[in-house]
């Protein structure tokens, strides 16, 4: 970033003070903070955050990505603030059969409704939309990141795709991981061009689902039908036994990768290829250093865990089912 066009920074969020030099940093609540003080002298807001956590029963009432962008843009446009800068994420665009192989900016919204995250990132969308027509002054710059991730910082995003990625048998789809550094890096243009509208930004192609299992070091896949696979996620999901949300498997089963030619005609350009983002953030587990072998004998052993499992399960719902 050219440091002679920032003449300050002002951070606030939920965590603690990270101590960065040249940061002014505020603790606190969006939903308690005084926001019209904070940009009362900013010209460009960058609203990164999400407001969701990986767990349903995680976010207060009242503080989803739409409800919470909402108070910051109200704030904002009080304050006089120029320019946004606004982080939404290309699963809006949700993963459906009939996707076109890169989706483009122009591609229809249609998250999964059973995912919530994607689901409110939509609705961020619709309300920024809505507000720029009321401020017209203020220039907007929208970013659809693909799954993102860097060194030793995997999201709960990520890690449910991954989770995903493994229980859908030999499905192989086509999957984009961004590295953080080159997110950042589109942030930046963002703040400091003169960017309107919205871009996707991912590193260019992608790879197979099969492929970032193996850079991980592939681990059993689970064969299962589609609807007893939904219902076992989502008993997983209510009593946290595994980090995949339901509406998450749809994402592994059907393609939502993104051309970012808009982006990168704007001057951005990717440092880390799609596998190179994904090594940077998964170390090869032990899985992935045995023989072959070894591995069949582990696979067919974790098979028959597996359908105990799935019989357990079974058999509990079953007398839940009895018992009301």
């Amino acid at each position: 970033m050219d440091q002679c066009r920032v003449a300050s920074v002002v951070g606030f969020d939920l965590r603690a003070d990270p101590g960065i030099d040249g940061l002014k940093y505020v603790s606190g609540d969006v939903g308690n903070l005084d926001l019209e003080a904070l940009l009362a002298d900013v010209d460009v807001l960058v609203h990164l955050v999400s407001a969701l956590a990986p767990w349903p029963d995680e976010t207060p009432e009242g503080t989803s990505d739409a409800k919470v962008t909402r108070r910051l843009l109200e704030a904002a446009g009080s304050a006089g603030v120029r320019r946004l800068v606004l982080m939404s994420t290309a699963m809006v665009y949700g993963a459906w059969p009939d996707n076109p192989v890169p989706l483009t900016e122009a591609s229809l919204l249609r998250p999964i409704p059973e995912f919530g995250f994607a689901v409110n990132k939509a609705e961020q969308e619709r309300f920024a939309a809505q507000w720029a027509e009321m401020h017209p002054e203020v220039d907007i710059v929208t970013l659809r990141p693909t799954a993102s991730l860097a060194e030793e910082h995997v999201g709960w995003v990520v890690r449910s795709l991954r989770s995903a990625a493994s229980l859908n048998g030999e499905s192989e789809v086509p999957v984009q991981f961004l590295h953080l550094d080159d997110l950042a890096s589109a942030v930046e243009l963002c703040v400091v061009s003169d960017l309107t509208g919205v871009f996707n930004v991912a590193p260019q192609g992608w790879i197979s689902s099969g492929t970032a299992l193996d850079l991980m070091g592939r681990t059993p896949r689970v064969i299962m039908p589609e609807q007893l696979l939904r219902r076992l996620t989502a008993w997983w999901w209510k009593y946290r036994l595994a980090p995949t949300s339901p509406g998450v498997l749809r994402y592994a089963r059907f393609p939502w990768v993104v051309a970012s030619d808009r982006l990168r005609a704007a001057g951005w350009t990717s440092q880390f290829t799609s596998e190179q983002a994904f090594i940077s953030g998964h170390k090869s587990l032990p899985w992935g250093m045995l023989d072959s072998r070894r591995r069949q004998q582990i696979a067919l052993g974790g098979a028959f865990l597996g359908v105990v499992g799935v019989v357990w399960v079974a058999m509990a719902l079953a007398r839940r089912l009895f018992r009301r």
